[in-house]
């Protein structure tokens, strides 16, 4: 059922309309009606683009606190990498004692980072411990 509808609108937005409802677009009540349902419907779209707003936020918010995280990490990981090739001497072949020590070592590291990880705790500098709340 449709309903009739007294409206007052610009004179180069009634010319615009005319010049539309012209071609092989239709009538001008159905160019309005259409236009209106589209905008209204977008109306509602909005609402849920502001309910979404505030989560997309947070979840920036927590992405650059992962990416500042991971920047200092990959850091830190060059410059220890850097100081362990120029600094420490290399083991002789025949060292077997010395890679066996290295290899203890490595496994000892390997493992805590599993506990570490699997706890949900990380490591802060001078032997801080903190969980992995923000």
């Amino acid at each position: 059922m449709k309903v009739r509808q007294n409206l007052y609108i610009e004179r180069d937005i009634s010319k615009a309309l005319d010049a539309l409802a012209a071609g092989a677009h239709g009538n001008k009540s159905r160019l309005v009606n259409d236009a209106l349902a589209d905008w209204l419907e977008r109306r509602g779209s909005r609402k849920l683009d502001d309910q979404l707003k505030v989560r997309l936020d947070r979840m920036t918010r927590e992405l650059g606190l992962v990416r500042r995280d991971l920047e200092v990490l990959i850091e830190s990981l060059s410059h220890f990498i850097l100081h362990q090739l120029t600094v420490t001497a290399p083991l002789a072949d025949a060292d077997a004692a010395g890679r066996a020590v290295g290899r203890d070592r490595f496994d000892a590291f390997i493992a805590e980072v599993g506990r570490a990880i699997a706890s949900g705790r990380k490591r802060l500098p001078y032997g801080e411990e903190s969980s992995n709340d923000r």
